[in-house]
C-alpha cells in the first residue's frame, strides 16, 4: 500500500514549507500529493522534493474540486500518513467593509474545505497517521478588523480538538497549529483591504521554524501547537484576562497605528507597508 502524505494550500506559505520539511524528514514516503490552485507553483515545488510527488491543480472552495480528491483517493487507496489541511485566506477590515464574497470566502476554504478534506482523507488513515490543521493565534481571541478570519480560525482550532478525541483510539493524532504573525504571502492578500497592526508586525516569526515545531509537536502527539513565548504568552493571557479587556487593548493600539497612518501617508503617499516583508497568520 502506497504510503503519502496530503497537503492543501501547497504553492506558497505554510503549506509549501510543510511539504518540503515533510518530504525531506520522511524519505520513506511513497508520494506527496500537493493541492492548490496554481499549478505552475506546485510544478516548481515538485522539481525541489526530494521524493515523488502528485499535483491537484484544484480549488478547495468548490465541490467538484472535493469530488475530484475524493475519486483519486478512492483509485490508488493509499494510507494517508500525514495530511497537512494549510489552505486558507484572511482579509483585514471590518465587518462590511470587505466584500461580501470575500467574507464568505473565508469561512468556503479556511473551514468549510478543510472540514471536507478531513472527512475525504480519514478513511485511508490509521494507527500512527498524523492531521496538521493550521489554525492561528488568533483562534484564542476575537480579532477587531480580522473578525471574519479569527472566526474561522476558532471554528479550526475547536473542530480540531474534538476530532482529536474522536479518532485517537484508531491511534490517529491532531494537531491544532497556532502561530502567530509568519513571514509569507498570506498578507499580499490580506493588506488589499487595509494594513497590518504594528504589534503583530513585531511579533513576526520564521515559517521554516513555526514548521519544524509543527511536525515535532504532531509527532509527539499534541494537540496544540504554538510557536514562541509571544504568543504562548498570548495564549496564557487569552485564559487568564477577560476577553473584554483583550479587546478594548487591541482595538486602542489598532486605531493609535491608524491615526499614524495616517498622518504619515500625508507627508508620504506610499503606504508605510509597501514593499515589506508579509507574513502569515495561519
Amino acid at each position: 500500500m502506497k504510503k503519502i502524505a496530503v497537503v492543501t494550500g501547497a504553492s506558497s506559505g505554510m503549506g509549501r514549507e510543510a511539504a518540503v520539511q515533510l518530504a525531506d524528514q520522511f524519505g520513506w514516503l511513497d508520494e506527496i500529493w500537493l493541492i492548490a490552485r496554481r499549478e505552475e507553483r506546485l510544478l516548481r515545488l515538485r522539481k525541489e522534493l526530494p521524493c515523488p510527488s502528485r499535483i491537484f491543480e484544484l480549488d478547495l472552495t468548490k465541490q467538484t474540486a472535493l469530488s475530484a480528491l475524493s475519486s483519486a483517493l478512492e483509485e490508488e487507496q493509499p494510507r494517508i500518513v500525514f495530511l497537512v489541511n494549510a489552505a486558507g485566506y484572511g482579509k483585514i477590515g471590518r465587518v462590511g467593509e470587505v466584500s461580501l464574497s470575500e467574507e464568505m470566502g473565508m469561512p468556503d476554504l479556511n473551514c468549510a474545505a478543510l472540514t471536507g478534506v478531513t472527512h475525504l482523507a480519514l478513511p485511508y488513515m490509521g494507527a500512527n497517521s498524523r492531521i496538521l490543521q493550521f489554525a492561528s493565534s488568533a483562534a484564542f481571541l476575537p480579532q477587531p478588523g480580522f473578525a471574519v478570519y479569527a472566526a474561522t480560525k476558532a471554528f479550526v482550532l475547536s473542530y480540531s480538538r474534538a476530532l482529536g478525541e474522536e479518532v485517537k483510539k484508531r491511534g490517529i493524532y491532531v494537531t491544532a497549529v497556532c502561530p502567530g504573525p509568519v513571514k509569507t504571502e498570506f498578507f499580499d492578500i490580506a493588506q488589499t483591504t487595509g494594513s497590518i497592526p504594528l504589534y503583530k508586525a513585531l511579533a513576526m516569526a520564521d515559517p521554516k521554524k513555526v514548521v519544524k515545531l509543527a511536525i515535532r509537536d504532531s509527532v509527539m502527539k499534541k494537540s496544540v501547537s504554538v510557536y514562541g513565548p509571544l504568543m504562548k504568552l498570548f495564549r496564557l493571557a487569552s485564559k487568564a484576562l477577560p476577553h473584554s479587556f483583550l479587546l478594548s487593548l487591541m482595538s486602542v493600539l489598532s486605531s493609535e497605528q491608524t491615526v499614524q497612518e495616517s498622518e504619515n501617508t500625508q507627508a508620504h503617499p506610499i503606504n508605510k507597508y509597501a514593499g515589506e516583508q508579509t507574513y502569515e497568520t495561519n
